[in-house]
């Protein structure tokens, strides 16, 4: 081979040297970018899910109303809602839990409205918040007169219907943390006028089943709608494992109230909580009776 040819063997040794660096550098740059964009992606998602509301409770607010905020809330509720939920508690994961289906899904409803079911369910949840190793849900299922948001003093947003209408896809797109630890919060969600017919669908029904399958060792509290002249309230004792009636005294006829308890489920845990009973000039408040035990006993 002449001096010429072997410069020119050379020279294309060389090009194909320097085009085969240029791919390499390129295919690890590919690979940088697409590392880059993951880690955004992974950033973004981590954004998105970390900016989820969180509902801020007026302490203050809820313990001049009668609620319980803190355990420095006003003692005699205290100590009546002690009692209540630890029958409660027992039922949902005692011994009675082998024998109650979704024992940990609490229904809490009245004959009629205006009872103080919505106080009850509320207080109910606050209490059982400030046991130390127990969560708590509470879920505004009373849709056609939703309340929650109004006596806990926060703007209304998407929940339970938005979910039974398929609005959104997870149930943990409608469950709200708050500055409460131990509490979380489920709003009724936006009017519709098949509300009725939601809480009898079957997508209730698989929210109730994941609810008790998937977090067993949370109590989740359903502030329903009074079982009188509302045909879904009976179907929705059908989810849960315990209900407690709320009877306001002197106000709900007996027959009422055994018309009302007639409707529910005859396998769930029943507890009756007498409400608004005076006790003394000073405290015009609270609910003082209590009576608990399976429906069909």
């Amino acid at each position: 081979m002449s001096t010429i040819e072997k410069a020119l063997a050379k020279q294309k040794l060389a090009q194909h040297e320097k085009v085969d660096n240029t791919s390499e550098h390129e295919v690890k740059a590919d690979s940088n970018i697409q590392e880059i964009s993951s880690v955004s992606a992974s950033l973004a998602t981590k954004k998105v899910s970390s900016n989820k509301e969180k509902i801020i409770l007026n302490g203050d607010r809820l313990n001049e109303r009668g609620f319980i905020y803190s355990p420095d809330s006003a003692h005699h509720i205290q100590e009546e809602f002690r009692h209540i939920k630890r029958k409660l508690l027992n039922n949902a994961f005692g011994l009675a839990s082998k024998t109650l289906h979704n024992s940990n899904l609490i229904m809490v409803t009245s004959s009629h409205p205006n009872e103080g079911k919505t106080y009850v369910a509320i207080n109910l949840a606050l209490s059982i918040a400030l046991e130390q190793n127990k969560t708590v849900l509470l879920i505004d299922a009373d849709v056609l007169r939703p309340s929650l948001h109004r006596e806990l003093e926060f703007e209304s947003k998407k929940g339970l219907l938005e979910y039974l209408l398929s609005e959104v896809s997870s149930l943990s797109d409608i469950i709200y943390s708050t500055n409460i630890d131990n509490l979380k919060l489920v709003p009724a969600g936006k009017p519709h006028h098949l509300t009725n017919e939601l809480l009898a669908s079957e997508r209730m029904e698989s929210l109730a089943k994941e609810l008790a399958e998937r977090y067993p060792d949370r109590i989740v509290i359903f502030d329903c709608p009074p079982i009188i002249g509302v045909t879904e309230t009976p179907l929705l004792s059908d989810l849960v494992g315990q209900a407690l009636v709320v009877v306001e005294e002197s106000k709900t006829k007996t027959d009422d109230v055994k018309t009302a308890v007639s409707q529910l489920n005859s396998d769930i845990a029943l507890g009756l909580v007498m409400n608004k009973t005076i006790r003394s000039k000073k405290d015009i408040y609270g609910y003082y009776g209590y009576g608990y035990g399976r429906k069909n006993q």
